[in-house]
């Protein structure tokens, strides 16, 4: 067995796994497909009568006997492939779905790292692409290659029964044939790995230049754009043109090397017929078995391409569905915490950064508590709090959340206690309700006390369903001060004892700005509250502020303190926290 072959084996196998559960399915389509091969088998094994007992010497029952036969043996070849083709189907599409599911749900467990490594397109590519690729591979090359391995197995069988020596003579084509089948599986599944990941760059691509379309046009980067794509595509381009040269040029060799075979065949069995050891019935079945194995052999050549990006793709999947998980061995469960949050000598460095994003970084945050952070763009505020429900794990250091250290709760049961509000809302194409209702069971009344709390309730009466209006792909119809009452509502729902809003008013005007504001000062009492801010408004008020510099924690103080140590903090202020006038 080749390496290839070697590696391959263990994915069909494991492959083959998610066919236990439809094994009622495969078996139907098994035998059918058996039941197939011998109906079209039979066919030509009826080549000698029709010849021997219907033309060179005819017999009167042969009229109704043949055509009631041949009749016969189609309508079951008819329901046999019905049932070969409806069971596959049914297999690889249940495989597909099992699939999707298992690596959508995997993604969804996997670590923030992971995402920060690929991107969001190329993962929808994998979900999508890989996974009908899939399908290919377990359905219908699956009933390709078992139907037609059989028809030619009974068919090689009947030529030895009719002549062994014009079926030896065309058995010594048959290796070559091996031959080139390997060399072109081989070639396949190498080009198919490329063409998957074009195929997710080529997604990537698009998203990219599509979602920033308005951008694109303001700096006339049209043709950069679709310069870049189009790269993208001849690359696929090219790579098909080598799948469709390869498998083009494989098949004509298939071909021409069946001619050959077949001209050996011509040449025997004329001379076993002047040798009186083949008759004309005989012969005809021969080249009947012959002619039918030719298109057999055609498909199983051509049924490479497809098992070949089905390997590589469920190679792909397989890869994703054996990542670590996101670590979760803590063992104490956590109905509802206090809140009082503690950083020991905090330190985070991202996997394959040089610097520290965050360094020796300690501070205390007590339940109705609100502290500020602030700083230059990349001082590590949003490092800072990405620690908090556990999206990255410290390389130094312990937080303890009242006096347990993080790791050691449930993930589940700390992600419990924590509501979050970004600048960036994430809302769901589904109706208001739904969105302030996520991840959790409310009432309709519930609901609607959230959203009254989050000043979220003056413009949802407004929309022409109220509560039940869809607010389209991530809230697209409704407005960013909207956007944000409404995760206000669902972080006032969720009732959690840590709240972290991070740049929660940052790109609000200032009417918006006071909506949100009052909404959160009903929101911030008796939790720990953690701010990453913008606004002088959000900062003043704060129990304690700490500015980051380069990781640091450079400065802390209570807003007025840290203006009057004339700092960094009274810079950033001067800077950035000035109140503007409406322009």
């Amino acid at each position: 067995m080749s390496h290839a072959q070697q590696a391959t084996w263990p994915i069909y196998r494991r492959l083959l796994g998610y066919t236990r559960r439809y094994i009622g399915f495969l078996v139907a389509a098994l035998i059918s497909m058996l039941v197939e091969a011998v109906a079209g088998g039979t066919f030509i094994r009826l080549m000698e009568p029709l010849t021997n007992r219907g033309f060179v010497h005819p017999e009167p029952d042969m009229a109704i006997f043949l055509p009631l036969a041949i009749v016969g043996l189609f309508v079951l070849r008819s329901l046999a492939s019905f049932v070969t083709d409806y069971g596959m189907s049914r297999t690889g599409r249940s495989v597909v779905r099992d699939l999707r599911g298992q690596v959508l749900a995997k993604y969804l467990s996997l670590p923030s790292a992971y995402f920060d490594a690929e991107a969001t397109p190329v993962m929808v590519s994998r979900l999508n692409y890989d996974t009908e690729q899939v399908t290919q591979a377990s359905a219908e090359a699956l009933k390709t290659l078992v139907t037609d391995t059989l028809t030619i197995l009974y068919l090689l069988g009947l030529m030895l029964y009719m002549s062994v020596k014009v079926t030896v003579a065309m058995l010594l084509i048959t290796p070559l044939i091996g031959l080139i089948v390997w060399y072109v599986g081989k070639r396949y599944r190498k080009i198919s790995r490329g063409i998957q990941d074009g195929m997710g760059q080529m997604a990537q691509n698009a998203e990219q230049a599509l979602a920033a379309q308005q951008d694109v046009k303001i700096y006339g980067a049209q043709e950069l754009e679709a310069g870049r794509y189009l790269r993208l595509v001849s690359r696929i381009f090219r790579l098909n043109m080598k799948v469709e040269t390869t498998r083009a040029g494989s098949s004509a060799t298939v071909q021409l090397l069946a001619a050959l075979a077949l001209a050996a065949i011509v040449w025997v069995a004329t001379r076993e017929a002047l040798a009186g050891q083949l008759n004309a019935g005989q012969f005809v079945t021969l080249m009947g078995s012959m002619m039918a194995i030719l298109p057999s052999l055609k498909r199983i050549t051509n049924v490479q391409n497809s098992i070949s990006r089905g390997m590589a793709a469920a190679e792909r999947l397989f890869a994703i569905l054996d990542s670590e998980p996101e670590p979760d061995r803590g063992q104490v469960s956590l109905t509802r915490a206090r809140g009082e949050l503690i950083f020991e000598h905090v330190s985070l460095n991202y996997r394959g950064q040089p610097r520290m994003a965050l360094e020796d970084i300690s501070f205390i945050a007590k339940p109705g508590m609100v502290t500020a952070i602030v700083g230059r763009s990349g001082s590590g505020k949003t490092s800072l709090i990405r620690l908090v429900p556990r999206f990255y794990e410290p390389s130094e250091g312990n937080i303890t959340l009242d006096g347990v250290s993080l790791s050691d709760y449930r993930l589940a049961d700390l992600r419990r206690q924590i509501a979050l509000v970004g600048q960036k809302v994430m809302l769901f194409d589904d109706t208001v309700a739904a969105n302030i209702a996520y991840g959790s069971d409310a009432t309709e009344e519930q609901i609607r006390d959230a959203a009254e709390a989050a000043n979220a309730w003056e413009f949802i009466e407004r929309l022409p369903q109220g509560m039940d209006t869809p607010i389209g792909e991530n809230g697209t119809l409704l407005s960013g001060g909207q956007r944000q009452r409404l995760a206000i509502a669902r972080a006032i729902l969720r009732d959690a004892p840590i709240l972290i809003l991070d740049e929660a008013t940052a790109a609000l005007d200032n009417e918006s700005e006071r909506l949100v504001q009052d909404a959160l000062s009903r929101l911030m009492p008796q939790r720990t509250t953690l701010v990453i801010a913008h606004r002088l408004s959000t900062i003043e008020h704060a129990d304690q502020v700490l500015v980051l510099d380069h990781g640091r924690i450079v400065e802390r103080g209570t807003h007025m303190e840290l203006l009057a140590q004339h700092g960094l903090y009274e810079h950033l202020h001067n800077l950035q926290f000035r109140e503007k006038p409406l322009g």
